[in-house]
């Protein structure tokens, strides 16, 4: 066979296997076409750290166009950083990037490992004590978690204290991989300065919330917290559902311990949504409507308008919600 039709077939075969291999690979449409597949998505677009798919999923379409709208607002440049925040940023982008950074950084961190665990490793039990219980606490008086919610949150922190406490922290060889992970995450994100990170639409901002999640992935994984195998773990099982909402148990295992959460879905256009997500998200959105609407007046900075028909929803700085997604309705207070 000639050797331009030889060529000719290796193209067409490449060609034919990325488009098999893209087939899996298909846009997240909003909600789920049942309760269990709406959080089946969620959970496997957390995994995978698409912060921007899980969000397209999440929400309902208006919401999600709000939730663009409102991070746009929040991220505009007539927020500008201030000089010594600009600097900040500068050097440590530098610092991350440079071409022996995995070296300078790693010697300069080794003695301070050295130091603190001559000086904190007896205390460390007592120190994730003290911060367990301020968590809690501030779980406890968090008006944006429901009752379940903030049990689901105290169930975590009681298995995630004990890991805290036996992790080996001042570890120098864990430390060595876990600066390498670091400057791989800083140069993955593939920015110069403070000026390129403030210039980020919402597209390219979930793409690197995505990097930096999958570096914390990977560090945390070292050190004994593998949170793939807890999505890995999940379990889903329908405990009711009529034309109106479900509800969705979910069981996982963290750190060896079973645990287990409720998630209630609403149906809305046909698709399912986690109700308390996507109620937060909304409430979210009225009080960035209302902080905008009491500040003082600048012309240069005001807001544009909601698009018109669009439902409220919130914009997190950073999407990583600790569940699935969901609308408006009272909170949830049953529990498995």
């Amino acid at each position: 066979m000639p050797v331009a039709r030889l060529r000719f077939a290796a193209i067409a075969c490449f060609a034919l296997l990325l488009v098999a291999c893209h087939k899996d690979k298909e846009p997240p449409k909003p909600g789920g076409e049942t309760p269990v597949a709406a959080v089946q998505q969620s959970l496997e677009l957390l995994k995978q750290g698409d912060f921007g798919g899980f969000w397209k999923h999440a929400l309902p379409p208006a919401d999600f166009a709000t939730l663009r709208s409102d991070w746009a607002r929040n991220h505009s440049p007539a927020h500008p950083l201030d000089e010594d925040d600009r600097a900040r940023v500068d050097q440590t982008l530098r610092q991350f990037t440079a071409a022996d950074a995995q070296t300078k950084l790693y010697a300069q961190l080794r003695p301070k490992l050295v130091q603190f665990q001559q000086q904190y490793s007896d205390q460390v039990p007592v120190m994730v004590g003290i911060f367990q219980a301020i968590a809690t606490t501030a779980v406890e008086q968090n008006k944006d978690f429901t009752v379940a919610q903030k049990q689901d949150l105290r169930d975590v922190l009681t298995v995630l204290a004990p890991w805290a406490q036996k992790a080996p922290w001042f570890d120098q060889g864990l430390a060595k991989q876990a600066v390498a992970i670091a400057v791989q995450s800083a140069r993955d994100l593939k920015l110069d300065n403070a000026a390129q990170l403030q210039q980020l639409d919402y597209d390219s901002a979930m793409q690197k919330y995505g990097v930096l999640y999958t570096g914390a992935k990977q560090v945390l994984a070292l050190y004994g917290l593998a949170l793939d195998e807890v999505f890995d773990s999940a379990k889903l099982s329908l405990l009711s559902s009529d034309q109106a909402s479900a509800q969705v148990k979910l069981d996982y295992v963290l750190l060896g311990t079973p645990l287990s959460t409720q998630v209630i879905l609403i149906q809305q256009d046909g698709r399912w949504y986690d109700r308390d997500l996507l109620q937060q998200a909304r409430d979210a959105h009225i009080a960035l409507l209302q902080a905008s609407s009491s500040a003082p007046a600048n012309p240069a900075s005001a807001p544009a308008p909601a698009p018109a028909g669009s439902v409220p929803t919130p914009a997190p700085a950073m999407p990583a919600p600790p569940r699935p997604l969901t609308p408006a309705s009272p909170p949830v207070t049953a529990r498995s």
